[in-house]
């Protein structure tokens, strides 16, 4: 039995609209999704090292597929290129570059008080309120690499409407990474809108029945569909 787990996305949890749905449709194929607490219910300390080792404990060192959103699927390919034992994994906007770009998460001047006191507040869409967290997140994330290079073969979807992580991002990985597809999507960074085509496109790449199997061209006609992006290093 195929075994997938999906990785939230920052401030998020596994009460996500986007899990849940992609939960119910793995259910309809007898596929348990399984979606950890990333922040292993302590959000004030959190960092990408925490977030891995919440990984590890779940997955035991057992053949699995990840799906991750956002911060989720930066998550999976630092997993994915330390764990061979993943088998593929696919990336929904994936936050690449997380450290670098983190100072866009509260803007200048609110960062340099995170920097400085050590601590800030976050709104956090799973608790529906603002919560504390510790700048340990982002010294913890400067030890880690922008791009995660791995041998397994991925899946990526990125919205060119994307206002969080920019989709050129997953335009770079996939252009030095001939085992990585990328799908560029007329959507935003939640990528709803776009639900219907992901999850096509998903059956197919991890060969579940069910699938539509269309051609390239039908997939690039198909709604919210930009096509495939064509492998430019920027």
């Amino acid at each position: 039995m195929m075994r997938v787990v999906y990785l939230h996305g920052f401030a998020s949890s596994p009460q996500s609209k986007k899990a849940r749905w992609f939960q119910e449709r793995f259910a309809q194929k007898g596929i348990e999704l399984e979606i950890p607490d990333l922040a292993n219910g302590d959000f004030e300390h959190l960092t990408i090292s925490s977030q891995l080792q919440v990984i590890e404990q779940l997955c035991s060192g057992d053949p699995v597929t990840l799906m991750g959103s956002s911060m989720g699927g930066y998550l999976a390919a630092l997993y994915a290129a330390r764990h061979p034992e993943v088998e593929q994994v696919i990336l929904m906007a994936p936050a690449f570059c997380f450290a670098k770009r983190s100072i866009n998460m509260v803007g200048p001047h609110k960062f340099l008080q995170w920097r400085m006191s050590g601590s800030t507040h976050m709104f956090h869409y799973g608790a529906g309120r603002e919560l504390p967290l510790r700048y340990d997140l982002i010294q913890d994330a400067q030890s880690y690499e922008d791009y995660p290079s791995f041998a397994q073969q991925a899946l990526l979807f990125h919205g060119i409407h994307d206002q969080t992580v920019p989709w050129k991002l997953s335009q770079n990985f996939a252009a030095r990474h001939n085992n990585a597809r990328l799908w560029l999507l007329d959507a935003g960074h939640e990528l709803t809108e776009s639900l219907e085509i992901m999850w096509d496109t998903t059956l197919d790449f991890l060969g579940l029945e069910g699938s539509v199997c269309r051609s390239e061209e039908e997939w690039d006609a198909a709604p919210h569909r930009i096509g495939r992006a064509k492998p430019t290093v920027n």
